[in-house]
């Protein structure tokens, strides 16, 4: 077993690497993917061992960016489209509503756009405007579209490798904090026995609370279960890892043994992945349910400067505060 310590961003390299050998059908295409290898490196070196016709610098244009990779996977390739930042998204949106999203229902199941949408999201690293934002709520709500999201260095090499492998269009959210975060990574287990890209996991088992998180968050929920522990709170945390579609039969097993639950994330609150979360546990677990369905999420404002984002991203102190207060029920 070739086991090796990487950072979330090497494992990703590594997973795209390995796609690139899989499939000859498989191509890279975003801003400053191939010399530079994407200003997060995460395509580092890929150009120079696979050739500028599989891993390709293209125009600052991210409508251009999808609407090419469209064709391209109608016509059989397997397009992996980096989004530079979050919030460099938007000029791409129509393309990914109203074509990525809706190609395969519009031609009766016909085509499929078998691409894979990059896009590194949430805060935390210091950036200016439109370098941090969360819009997976957007994805998410859209039919056609699966989302996902990976938190640690070995599900990053997996996941990126059997989105690449589906036959449908995936936003793959990639939580830019924790690029540079360590954990052993298999590289030899086949795919075929991977764990299933659109499954959520239990991390850390407890008795007492529910903590549901995905990308950036999990790491953050983690760090609040250890401090938890020293006061004698076992809490449960669960990476959600497939936004859309939802996997909430392992949510709603954990929700029925603690009877309480606190979804984390760092995007606003209004119309949020939390608030849907929220609503489905109440209704599958309404009679285990000890204190409403809890959330902690960045506010209802657009992404702070820089010098104060600490202010308004979810904490440790803010998620141990929100499982203190539904032991107050």
């Amino acid at each position: 077993m070739a086991t090796e310590t990487l950072t979330l961003g090497k494992a990703l390299n590594t997973g795209l690497r390995r796609a690139l050998e899989n499939d000859p059908k498989v191509v890279i295409m975003g801003e400053d993917v191939g010399k530079l290898g994407g200003v997060f490196r995460i395509t580092d070196g890929l150009q120079k061992d696979f050739g500028d016709q599989r891993v390709i610098d293209t125009p600052l244009a991210e409508s251009g960016i999808i609407g090419t990779a469209v064709g391209l996977a109608i016509r059989g390739y397997r397009p992996v489209c980096e989004i530079q930042f979050d919030g460099f998204v938007y000029p791409a949106y129509d393309q990914i509503v109203s074509q990525v999203a809706k190609m395969h229902y519009r031609s009766r199941g016909k085509l499929n756009i078998p691409m894979v949408i990059r896009i590194p999201f949430g805060g935390g690293i210091g950036a200016v405007e439109h370098h941090s934002e969360s819009p997976e709520a957007y994805f998410a709500h859209t039919a056609g579209l699966k989302v996902v999201s990976c938190a640690s260095p070995q599900d990053a090499y997996v996941m990126i490798q059997q989105a690449v492998a589906s036959d449908d269009p995936i936003v793959f959210l990639e939580p830019k904090r924790r690029y540079w975060e360590k954990g052993q990574v298999d590289l030899d287990a086949p795919l075929s026995e991977a764990y299933p890209l659109h499954s959520a996991r239990v991390v850390r088992a407890g008795s007492d609370v529910t903590l549901l998180a995905y990308g950036p968050m999990v790491r953050t929920c983690l760090d609040a279960a250890t401090a938890a522990a020293e006061d004698g709170r076992e809490l449960e945390v669960i990476d959600l890892r497939t936004l859309s579609p939802l996997d909430l039969g392992v949510v709603y097993e954990s929700v029925r043994r603690t009877g309480r639950a606190v979804v984390v994330h760092e995007a606003p609150s209004n119309v949020g992945l939390g608030a849907e979360i929220a609503a489905r546990i109440t209704e599958e677990c309404f009679y285990s349910l000890e204190s409403p369905v809890l959330r902690v999420t960045g506010f209802d404002t657009p992404y702070p400067a820089a010098r104060v984002e600490e202010e308004y991203l979810p904490d440790l102190d803010r998620v141990l505060d929100a499982v203190d207060r539904s032991f107050g029920w």
